[in-house]
């Protein structure tokens, strides 16, 4: 598909298309709401996982068929939700009025949320910029219309339709691959405490609207899941010297709670976020599956705005790692795993060859 002409697009306030308010929500703690068995998904206050934090037996609160996004972190959270769910605190709905009321569906409501969570990002809402339900309504989109210069439906389905098809033979090319059908058994993984590992340093706490930008060198790690965790280059803070490249950083909290990334420059940090310095001499593949570890884990066992990474990370935080015989961490086996899931990842992203170039469906 060729990149989408929009220059006859029209115009269209966010607020005159749909009444936002916050979702219904449950009046307890995530202990007694969140269950292992739970059916029913709980939408919170996250950018992964199309925003889905767990799962509970309580009935739903919200139909589904609707577009969900928080309003205390950034406009990463934006998602459609086809099945009935239950809200949660500081999530809003977007809920169809007007005239095309009834003319939505899930595909057309696809196209909307990228045209919608495009915009919002070129906004820059964030933790201080906050994404309140206020400022989403008085946004102006440009959308397709028709020769009626009526919202054009059609066009949306349709294109949303192409799209689809174009990347489930991709994706079924990937997981007919026998590399990504294979697992591995974890029983003799060994648990350590994240302090056996590295030095955890608590980052520069510096405010992104605080830096200058005139001569900019430095990355910027935010609390962010998206491009390795750096959110801008700033200019280097005289007598201020930026953490070196190859540590680790983590986000302790928020939307991106246990966001880990390698950097591979020399960065500042913001609020929330920790530097992990390797103890040991550690390759680049190696620290890129204990990221990847610490994120899984991150997300597993801890809550965004409940039970966050601040009090555990010091204390009781802990990975389970593949060991030797002799207990220690097996280092070089996690080299060589990292090394050949690369190779099959090379392999894997040609399989998107015949989609190239719609990764990011449209672009304003």
């Amino acid at each position: 598909m060729n990149k989408i002409d929009t220059t006859k697009w029209g115009g269209f306030v966010v607020g005159e298309l749909f009444d936002i308010h916050p979702t219904k929500a449950y009046k307890m703690n995530n202990s007694i709401l969140m269950e292992n068995n739970g059916c029913n998904e709980v939408i919170v206050n996250s950018s992964f996982n199309n925003g889905v934090g767990g799962y509970t037996n309580q009935p739903n609160t919200e139909k589904g068929n609707i577009i969900t996004f928080s309003d205390t972190t950034s406009s990463d959270s934006i998602f459609y939700h086809k099945k009935p769910f239950v809200g949660y605190p500081h999530v809003q709905g977007m809920y169809p009025i007007g005239k095309y009321k009834d003319c939505w569906n899930q595909y057309s409501y696809l196209f909307f949320v990228t045209v919608f969570k495009n915009r919002a990002i070129d906004l820059n809402y964030n933790y201080v910029n906050k994404f309140t339900r206020e400022a989403a309504s008085r946004m102006v989109l440009k959308l397709p219309i028709n020769s009626t210069n009526e919202l054009d439906f059609q066009f949306m389905e349709a294109y949303i339709k192409r799209l689809k098809s174009k990347m489930s033979k991709s994706i079924i090319n990937i997981f007919n691959n026998k590399y990504v059908q294979k697992e591995f058994d974890t029983s003799s993984w060994k648990r350590f405490h994240l302090y056996d590992i590295f030095e955890i340093d608590a980052g520069t706490k510096l405010d992104k609207i605080a830096m200058r930008f005139d001569n900019p060198t430095i990355n910027f790690v935010g609390r962010s899941s998206i491009n390795n965790g750096v959110t801008s280059c700033v200019d280097e803070i005289k007598n201020y010297k930026p953490y070196s490249a190859g540590n680790l950083t983590l986000v302790l909290g928020g939307a991106y709670l246990g966001a880990c990334f390698v950097q591979e420059k020399p960065f500042y940090t913001s609020q929330n976020v920790v530097i992990l310095i390797p103890k040991f001499d550690m390759s680049f593949n190696t620290k890129q599956f204990i990221a990847t570890i610490i994120f899984k884990e991150g997300q597993t066992h801890y809550k965004a705005f409940v039970d966050e990474l601040n009090r555990h990370i010091k204390t009781d935080f802990s990975i389970c790692l593949p060991v030797k015989k002799n207990g220690c961490i097996n280092y070089e086996y996690i080299d060589t795993f990292m090394k050949s899931v690369k190779e099959n990842a090379i392999s894997h992203f040609k399989a998107f060859d015949a989609i190239k170039g719609n990764r990011n469906i449209i672009n304003l």
